[in-house]
């Protein structure tokens, strides 16, 4: 039996490391890899599931092409990449370059993406997406404030006396992290849970505190009043790292009497978290991805990182502002991709792109070329976009799609051809990590089954049938691709490549704690609560401020709907597989005693939930772990399991980053006859 070390590269905070036993080059178990600090007690349910995910019976394995009454028939991989060469080039020559709209999303991480990027230059351009479906709002507000998106180690964490877990629920979305948790209160921290709903997270804390949806940031900031009243801020820290102070401090109008009657606390409670916070002498504050997807955002994380900030808790053991830590992504030229921006004019050759938030209305005002074709990988927009009745519109105008996908997705279902996509153990890749410190080595494992190709061999086979130089290009032959990967990462210092090949590391550049020379790369060369830079690019407030949220001509309707993520998916991923369906409920919506019981509504009954974009049904259950006025459901369920929540989700930015503002929607829901 040979043992392999291997990382997760999906869409989730941990990148666990894992280790895969195989025999006769079959994948036969998965265990912990206990060398990765962050994550030494092995995948998730998630994780487990890549065995069946490698050999699911419903795994797509073969090219599929779309018959004239909707069916799919298997055809082999020649004939399908000589349709599509012959489509790509048909669109480019008769409406150029820009009829092609090329679509990825975030379902698998690793350099090797950067091949299509290579692929799609080459060809002369394509129309592509901006912005990004999951954190940019919080990454933009990090960055006005601290001038780059780091944190200090996971395992710090466990340093801490106090923690507050800001709409992060760790337990179900990063459950790695609990184990440092626990570790901090066994060493006498207080956790303390801030989330509108009890979740798994809240069940192992000393304090929940609920405040409204998206009325986080006056909760902080009266937090922050009451901190600066009492004399509790570090002002020598202040002093000497922190630009903007007195500004802010003076517009501190959210006292926690006001902050009491947007947020639903008690002002008593707000003052003695805010006394304790301040007291704590090493708070570290978690701040999950659900608060930024709001139409405030982006400053309702300016105003949480108020509270470490002045409190002088930066740049030190246990303490900081945990978001994100992007000090793994040492192969960049970046640290957070272009894409989160419109591409310019002169952003030669992907000069036309259109807004992930509000995809559906982009398109259909797209000027001349229309969309002809669209390439579609790593992605289910169909699902997974705001207003996806109207996604769903835009992709049927297109006369011809392509979508790379290991399983019949509903995007999928959409396609005149379908390409099978490789599995995480069929091609070896270099994967950072948003959460733990280490750059990691994923390595083949296992050849792939059927006639499915890595996206690298895909891209090449059609620049050659296109007549294309993908040498020029670098994209590399099949049996070049492993030299191209280990050039592409010999270019980054700061590690030992051998020592990658066998582990993960973590880079020299690593700084921990994160801060500690209290260089902040912001334009004053200080941390920045008053940020020149959040006018000029976002049109926003120069302070942190609480903004009420735009409910889109709908405040009339009665309930906040919330989408968040679940342990048993990542988003649209794994909730089609055996072994993950096995151990989790059927997706519900779930809605308070009180509202339930106003409504005359019991768990199971049958519900139909609309405002007026659209309705979706479905049942319901009844519990305490929902705050009233609140409706939940979580985000990524297929169609074909009472899905197609995003349809209620009316396409809007965040205001900053070009995020998106899932959770502004409201809604009314009714009963319906048995």
């Amino acid at each position: 039996m040979k043992e392999f070390i291997t990382v997760c590269p999906r869409n989730c905070y941990s990148t666990c490391t894992f280790r895969v036993f195989t025999e006769d080059g079959r994948v036969m178990r998965i265990l912990p890899y206990e060398g990765n600090l962050a994550t030494p007690e092995g995948p998730c349910i998630k994780g487990l599931s890549y065995l069946e995910r490698e050999y699911s019976s419903e795994r797509l394995i073969y090219p599929l092409r779309r018959q004239s009454d909707g069916s799919f028939v298997r055809i082999g991989t020649d004939e399908a990449l000589n349709i599509i060469a012959e489509r790509l080039c048909g669109a480019k020559a008769k409406h150029g370059p820009h009829s092609v709209l090329f679509y990825s999303g975030s379902g698998s991480s690793g350099l090797s993406n950067d091949i299509a990027v290579s692929f799609w230059k080459l060809f002369g351009g394509a129309t592509t997406t901006y912005g990004n479906l999951c954190w940019p709002a919080g990454l933009e507000a990090v960055r006005l404030t601290l001038g780059e998106v780091k944190h200090n180690l996971p395992w710090d964490i466990a340093n801490a006396s106090m923690i507050i877990l800001w709409g992060k629920n760790s337990a179900e979305t990063n459950v790695q992290e609990m184990i440092h948790i626990a570790k901090a209160r066994q060493n006498g921290a207080k956790v303390v849970v801030i989330d509108p709903r009890r979740t798994l997270t809240a069940d192992k804390a000393d304090l929940l505190i609920r405040p409204r949806p998206g009325t986080d940031a006056a909760l902080a900031l009266a937090m922050a009043r009451v901190i600066i009243d009492r004399g509790l801020t570090d002002r020598e820290f202040i002093s000497r790292h922190v630009s903007g102070f007195d500004q802010f401090a003076a517009s501190l109008q959210v006292t926690p009497a006001k902050a009491q009657e947007i947020t639903g606390v008690p002002a008593q409670t707000i003052i003695d978290i805010a006394v304790e916070a301040a007291g704590a002498g090493r708070l570290t504050i978690v701040a999950g991805y659900g608060l930024q997807r709001y139409t405030n955002g982006g400053q309702t994380i300016r105003s949480l990182l108020s509270i470490p900030v002045i409190t002088g808790m930066i740049g030190k053991p246990g303490c900081g502002f945990n978001f994100a830590n992007l000090q793994s992504y040492i192969f960049d030229d970046v640290k957070e991709p272009l894409s989160y921006y419109p591409h310019s004019e002169t952003d030669q050759p992907f000069r036309r792109a259109i807004s992930m938030a509000t995809f559906g209305q982009d398109f259909f005002a797209l000027e001349e070329p229309a969309i002809e074709f669209a390439w579609i990988e790593r992605g289910n927009p169909v699902i997974q976009l705001p207003g996806s009745s109207e996604v769903k519109k835009a992709l049927e105008a297109v006369p011809f799609k392509v979508v790379v996908e290991q399983f019949m997705t509903d995007t999928a279902a959409m396609a005149d051809i379908i390409l099978p996509a490789k599995g995480m153990l069929e091609q070896a890749d270099v994967v950072g990590s948003y959460w733990n410190p280490y750059a990691q080595y994923k390595p083949k494992i296992v050849d792939p089954p059927g006639e499915v190709l890595p996206e690298s061999e895909i891209y090449w086979r059609l620049a050659r049938l296109m007549g294309l130089n993908a040498d020029e290009a670098g994209i590399p032959a099949p049996e070049k691709y492993d030299d191209w990967l280990m050039k592409r990462i010999s270019c980054t210092p700061g590690f030992v490549r051998e020592e990658l090949m066998q582990k993960p590391v973590i880079p020299d550049r690593n700084e921990h704690p994160a801060y500690a020379n209290m260089k902040f790369a912001t334009p004053s060369g200080k941390i920045e609560l008053w940020s020149e830079r959040a006018v000029k690019l976002w049109g926003v407030n120069p302070l942190p401020t609480y903004e009420p949220l735009d409910n889109f001509g709908e405040a009339h309707l009665p309930m906040r709907l919330m989408t968040p993520n679940i342990a048993s998916r990542i988003h649209s991923q794994f909730g089609n597989l055996e072994v993950v369906r096995s151990v989790v409920e059927e997706p519900v919506w779930k809605i308070s005693v009180a509202d339930a019981r106003s409504r005359g509504l019991k768990s199971g009954d049958m519900i139909r939930v609309f405002n007026s974009r659209g309705e979706v049904t479905g049942r319901v259950s009844v519990t305490h772990r929902v705050k009233s006025g609140s409706l939940v459901f979580p985000n990524g369920i297929w169609l074909g399991e009472g899905g197609g929540v995003n349809r209620l989700i009316a396409p809007s930015e965040t205001d900053m980053g070009h995020g998106t503002a899932f959770h502004n929607t409201r809604v009314d829901i009714e009963k319906m006859a048995p």
